[in-house]
């Protein structure tokens, strides 16, 4: 298995030459297209009467999945190898976000740091990104939205697995029915790969857990996320095949891993740690607004893309940056319980808000997923505004009465200025986030004690957690929902 990420080019290569090598097994053909008109391609291995779903690539910032569908098809294709799912056709959707995708692929071959990473990374707005269903009435699906549903509502499929690579942090499970026993086979592979199991992971800060490291998503009426964010899982495309009986698995497989991330102690200063993060977060997304400000009027429509995730990031910084803060978190009187939970079952009904503020119990596990998540806010934020601040990406000056200059005046994107140049003050900002970017990814790495991964390890372990679900699911031609 390769040690890097695969393009989006190398992943259709790679399922062409397994589709030549076993025209008689392996169908591969395209469920519809993307915004930019690219393919969106489905891999179908075997010949069974049931249906396993596996989607690669459903964010944009995420290549793991695509070597993870890879090492499966190739598993199921191998001679000789284990009586597994004889019954079962697999369906690999390849990259559901290729355009996306391309915008990444200049980090995915390294240096693997998070200053190469944060400042070549890009995740669309919360609106761009196709797992998510429109939540205004009328508004039609993106067309990789519309391409996912199709061939949900096609293949009606016992097990939907989302194939997702968290940044930073540990690895974990979301599910939308019971899979029993699941957890113990995430904390083996996790062990042998030296992969931590996150115990209380941003994503599912709320959620109650049937067992380390897996959550239960919850339903419209529940706690869903923060109050500032959007809170949109039980209108996705994860629990749209419900009604077919499928239970869909989200499996995290972490670049960096954290430790602290699994560690359940109780904290020694959670009102400390949380003013800390609050105070951080604001100062530095204050920061970044005021720069925004400085060089958005100079911004042409084509980094609209990069701007989307900027604008949705600062306006919910001020948000997460209050509910993070230890009056808000903890009460007044900073008591809230901080014992460490062991993961059995961190909450039922409408969440695990718990103690005397807003948040569950805040052991450690806790507050490091809310400095990581602080923090990629901030370096995300800065490392797409970064990107916006090339030439090509700003408007051309205009004079007094709002001509452009004579074209033969121009010796690159501004008058005067060479080719590749920024003018003042915008050069400046650049050398501003430069600098801010250099420093607070430093800070980011140190502070988490993050360690990377190598991605056959990322991809090794989601191809473990992606085959026990599927043994588990398969036992029951009628999954349990995870509560009544």
């Amino acid at each position: 298995m390769p040690g890097r990420y695969p393009t989006v080019d190398e992943l259709t290569s790679g399922a062409a030459a397994l589709a030549a090598a076993h025209p008689d097994r392996v169908v591969l053909r395209s469920i519809g297209t993307s915004r930019a008109g690219e393919p969106i391609r489905l891999m179908s291995v075997g010949r069974g009467s049931r249906h396993a779903l596996v989607v690669a690539g459903p964010h944009a910032n995420e290549p793991v999945g695509g070597l993870t569908v890879l090492r499966l098809a190739r598993y199921l294709l191998r001679p000789g190898r284990p009586a597994r799912f004889t019954d079962t056709t697999w369906h690999f959707v390849l990259c559901l976000d290729p355009d996306g995708a391309r915008r990444n692929e200049r980090w995915l071959k390294g240096p693997m740091t998070f200053a190469q990473h944060y400042r070549n990374f890009f995740r669309p707005g919360f609106d761009g990104q196709p797992e998510w269903l429109p939540t205004e009435p009328g508004t039609e699906p993106m067309p990789e939205t519309r391409a996912l549903l199709g061939l949900q509502d096609e293949l009606r499929p016992y097990l939907q697995c989302s194939l997702h690579g968290v940044d930073v942090g540990g690895s974990f499970v979301q599910l939308t029915r019971a899979l029993p026993g699941l957890s113990d086979e995430l904390a083996q592979s996790a062990a042998d790969l030296r992969i931590p199991v996150e115990l209380g992971p941003y994503d599912a800060f709320f959620w109650p857990s049937p067992g380390p490291g897996v959550y239960d998503m919850p339903r419209p009426q529940e706690t869903d996320q923060f109050v500032s964010l959007p809170a949109a899982t039980a209108t996705s495309t994860w629990f749209h095949p419900h009604a077919y009986g499928t239970v869909t698995a989200v499996v995290e497989a972490p670049m960096w891993a954290v430790d602290g991330v699994g560690d359940t102690s109780p904290h020694p200063d959670p009102h400390g740690a949380l003013e800390t993060i609050s105070r951080t977060l604001r100062q530095d997304a204050r920061t970044l607004a005021r720069l925004l400000e400085r060089v958005r009027p100079d911004l042409l429509a084509t980094v609209d893309p990069l701007l989307a995730p900027v604008d949705e990031y600062l306006a919910v910084s001020p948000g997460l940056a209050d509910e993070w803060s230890p009056e808000a978190a903890l009460g007044r009187s900073g008591g809230a319980r901080t014992g460490g939970d062991t993961g059995a079952r961190t909450g039922t009904g409408t969440g695990a808000r718990g103690g005397t503020g807003g948040l569950p119990p805040m052991n450690r596990a806790r507050i490091m997923a809310l400095r990581i998540a602080a923090r990629r806010l901030v370096v995300r934020t800065a490392g797409l505004l970064h990107q916006t601040l090339v030439p090509e990406s700003v408007a051309q000056p205009r004079s007094v009465t709002g001509a452009l200059p004579p074209p033969v005046s121009l010796t690159g994107p501004f008058p005067g200025f060479p080719a590749g140049v920024l003018p003042e003050p915008l050069a400046e900002v650049r050398s501003t986030l430069d600098q801010f970017l250099t420093e607070r990814c430093a800070a980011f790495e140190a502070d988490c004690r993050a360690r990377w991964i190598p991605v056959r390890d990322q991809a090794e372990h989601q191809f473990r957690i992606v085959l026990a679900a599927a043994e588990l699911a398969e036992r029951s031609r009628e999954p349990r929902a995870v509560r009544a």
